[in-house]
């Protein structure tokens, strides 16, 4: 079983059949559902999660997970406009947008990935501290939460595209942002490859390119994404200026819980991590004052 989950192109195909048959569970009951838009999302979201959860069991690996946040935007929002009778300019941009954050980051995600015999090291230690209770905070706190942040952000791009939302200038400044942070996110995580691949030692902190005035460029830049998204939907529906939830929420978890993490792990193996945090900023690529 462990040489078979260790095969990259089988972890591929068990990944790639388990969220086709999630799509098609959160479209049937998209469907099927009476409701407002919000709702019926939710509930679709919600049951093509647990079916990742389901196969998570069954691999007993949690990151079966990993791809559902870059995958989950891209599969609402094309079902969404396929549904519509006509599309507009702004849609289709921001549908763009989203397009190449999602795919980037997916690709990111199959780069990296090392097979079904690998967890992240996140939720393995999350197994250590829980114990027995590891897989209900692997459903609520792995799975279920992301989704629902996820789901929060990606509703700004819902709603410009069911309710025929006004393309302005602003909503250009709002899709520049996300394109900026995902541009951002993928020059920071092809640096850090390279530096990776360099052969040199794993203690070693990268403080070149845009790693070099900020500890993590990545996060700063999906951040950027999910703001940029609501700035985009703002001026034509300032009634929904609420929406806002989902970028916040999504800050605060890289602020609260992913930057943290990362921070702690890192400074057990990286010589001169706690030099590294007083003379580098931990987001804004801007020098710090010695």
């Amino acid at each position: 079983m462990r040489r078979f989950k260790d095969r990259v192109w089988t972890g591929f195909l068990i990944i790639f059949f388990c969220y086709a048959a999630a799509a098609g569970l959160g479209a049937f009951v998209y469907l099927y559902m009476n409701g407002d838009v919000w709702f019926k999302l939710l509930a679709a979201d919600a049951a093509a999660t647990l079916f990742v959860w389901a196969v998570s069991l069954v691999f007993r690996n949690a990151s079966v997970y990993d791809p559902y946040w870059s995958v989950q935007p891209v599969i609402i929002l094309a079902l969404l406009l396929l549904q519509k009778n006509s599309v507009d300019t702004g849609s289709v941009l921001l549908f763009a947008v989203i397009l190449f954050w999602g795919v980037r980051l997916t690709a990111n995600w199959a780069y990296t990935f090392k097979g079904l015999g690998h967890q992240d090291w996140r939720y393995s230690r999350i197994k250590e501290q829980t114990g027995k209770f590891y897989q209900i905070v692997n459903l609520i706190g792995i799975q279920l939460m992301p989704t629902f942040i996820v789901y929060l952000c990606v509703l700004p791009a819902v709603y410009y595209i069911v309710q025929e939302s006004v393309f302005s200038a602003f909503s250009v400044i709002g899709l520049a942002v996300s394109i900026s942070g995902t541009v951002l996110q993928m020059t920071a995580d092809m640096q850090m490859h390279k530096f990776q691949k360099s052969g040199g030692d794993r203690t070693k902190i990268i403080r070149t390119g845009v790693w070099k005035h900020s500890r993590h460029p990545n996060y700063l830049g999906e951040i950027m994404m999910w703001w940029g998204v609501y700035l985009a939907m703002l001026p034509g529906r300032t009634e929904l200026w609420y929406l806002f939830a989902g970028a916040l929420m999504n800050t605060l978890l890289f602020l609260f819980i992913s930057i943290p993490l990362a921070e702690k792990h890192l400074a057990g193996y990286k010589v001169g991590y706690a030099e590294y945090q007083k003379e580098t900023r931990m987001l804004l690529p801007l020098p710090r004052k010695s």
